[in-house]
């Protein structure tokens, strides 16, 4: 019996090979971005000097407390600090003389080098959402955090190209023990990603664990010479440093990983209403911050932070993407330059209860603040919602999509012969059009960012497909990533350690949820 042949002949492979390329799944992570434009610069020289010497006087006069940190109060006497009780209050030019120390910029090694991250400069590094206690995704609505909610989180953060970095506490997994999640949090990082992650904060001890971990994931050796994690240090505002936070810092400064100072402001809740004031406590927190970490360890990675939004008067609740926020960033940026440190701040914040406009537009808000002013380090870049209570699926992905469009812009305006296009103008002239010209043939392919999530279909497609929403868009986004997501490679010896580590510390104490 003959076979049967083909009712159309092939014309070549070149057309199933494009089908192939569109089809393929990859998994690519655009390089972080290194700024072509100019920085905002709000603040002149003579409001710069006055927060700066306002500043120098709060530390002088006023003071910090170091709540409960012995060893703190310490360190801070032998280095010549007037401590009284939990007070410490330093001479004039001594926290600036101490962060001299800590580096303008500094390398966050991730598992895999081609996606390490340099942090500072003029770079802009993008971190997910860090710390809500609840989720929220279209199918299932506003729910507590499970460890299986972080896990697709961690796995959406690996499949989104324009995502340097894997974040910390992506969403708090509330069905594991408190004092053993955070092994399972970094546990995940390391296996289901190989971009860089943050460390543990919440006690110490689990600080060290972070550190004992990377040393089995990078090696003793290389941990011990280089960063390779960067993770988050709030003050307690106003002037207060607890004994969490200190611990932490402690351990992380003291292997020389990178720690994120940062004053977590409410403005007229936990800094004055106005913008220069509340530089003025920024800045007098973050100096003090930076300077014990130099003490610790000189040249211990540190980060300017500035994470700050205003209070409504009404409600008591805070408010994001207001014009005060984005003042008091770009006056942060200005002051974290002038020091010489990289800068922490921005976000798709926004108080939304759902992926709407008003998160929307409190969250371009801020991303594109942060932008302009000079941010290094974005946490919150994308899955924000609810003031922070929230990690949302659908926003996590359409964030993660309009970060792309942060790359486009800081890639500043091409000037190249190529860029000027005076070929494709003189092939055209007058009256033509430029779809068919050799110029747009070559670049149409890269010419126009393009969306993964928005739609831009006429009327009657979009009406076939179902009308759908941003936020419905966005559920079918999420779930192919995680149909495409493939789990990065990994030494099966280093993930048998881990795995080992993790059972024999979660063995050694009884769980605790509170």
């Amino acid at each position: 019996m003959s076979q049967a042949r083909p009712r159309h002949r092939a014309r070549g492979g070149g057309g199933a090979a494009r089908r192939a390329e569109r089809s393929a799944i990859r998994i690519e992570t655009a390089k972080y971005i290194e700024r072509n434009i100019p920085t905002l610069e709000l603040l002149n020289e003579e409001a710069l000097q006055i927060i700066e010497e306002n500043a120098e006087t709060v530390l002088e006069q006023i003071g910090v407390n170091f709540v409960d940190c012995p060893k703190a109060l310490d360190i801070w006497r032998d280095a010549g600090a007037d401590i009284d009780g939990e007070r410490v209050r330093l001479p004039r030019g001594l926290a600036r003389a101490l962060i001299k120390t800590a580096p303008g910029r500094y390398t966050q090694h991730a598992r895999n080098p081609d996606r390490s991250v340099v942090i500072g400069g003029r770079n802009l590094v993008f971190a997910p959402v860090y710390g809500p206690p609840f989720v929220r995704d279209l199918s299932g609505g506003r729910r507590y955090a499970t460890l299986e909610d972080f896990r697709k989180f961690v796995k959406l953060g690996y499949m989104s190209e324009w995502l340097h970095h894997s974040g910390g506490t992506v969403c708090e997994p509330t069905d594991v023990p408190v004092n053993k999640r955070h092994l399972d949090m970094l546990l995940a990082h390391m296996t289901l990603s190989d971009k860089p992650f943050m460390g543990s904060v919440t006690e110490p001890g689990r600080a060290r664990d972070s550190v004992r971990m990377c040393e089995i994931l990078f090696g003793q050796a290389f941990v011990a010479k280089n960063a390779v994690m960067t993770s988050l240090i709030n003050i307690n505002s106003p002037l207060t440093f607890d004994p969490v936070m200190v611990g932490a810092l402690d351990v992380y400064a003291g292997a020389g990983q990178g720690c994120i100072i940062s004053p977590f402001i409410v403005g007229g809740a936990m800094a004055p209403v106005s913008v220069a004031g509340t530089l003025t406590q920024v800045l007098a927190e973050v100096l003090a911050g930076v300077a014990y970490s130099q003490l610790v360890r000189k040249g211990a990675p540190a980060i300017f932070g500035a994470f700050v939004t205003s209070i409504d008067m009404t409600s008591g609740a805070p408010s994001f993407g207001t014009p005060e926020a984005s003042q008091i960033l770009y006056g942060a940026g200005q002051l974290a330059r002038r020091l010489g440190l990289p800068f922490r701040s921005g976000g798709a914040l926004c108080g939304s209860k759902l992926p709407d406009a008003q998160a929307a537009y409190e969250s371009a808000n801020t991303l594109n603040a942060a932008l302009l002013g000079g941010v290094n380090f974005m946490l919150h870049a994308c899955g924000w919602l609810e003031g922070g209570l929230v990690s949302s699926f659908e926003k996590f992905v359409i964030d993660a999509d309009q970060l792309g469009v942060l790359h486009r812009i800081a890639g500043g305006v091409d000037m190249s012969e190529n860029g000027q296009a005076m070929d494709a103008i003189a092939e055209v002239g007058p009256g033509g059009h430029y779809l068919g010209c050799a110029h747009t043939q070559a670049n149409f392919k890269a010419a126009f960012w393009k969306t993964g999530v928005l739609d831009y279909k006429p009327f009657e497609t979009w009406q076939e497909e179902g009308a759908r929403d941003t936020q419905h868009l966005a559920a079918a986004r999420v779930a192919r990533l995680l149909a495409e997501y493939r789990q990065p490679a990994m030494d099966p010896s280093i993930s048998e350690a881990l795995d080992d580590y993790v059972a024999r510390r979660k063995e050694a104490e009884p769980d605790a949820f509170a």
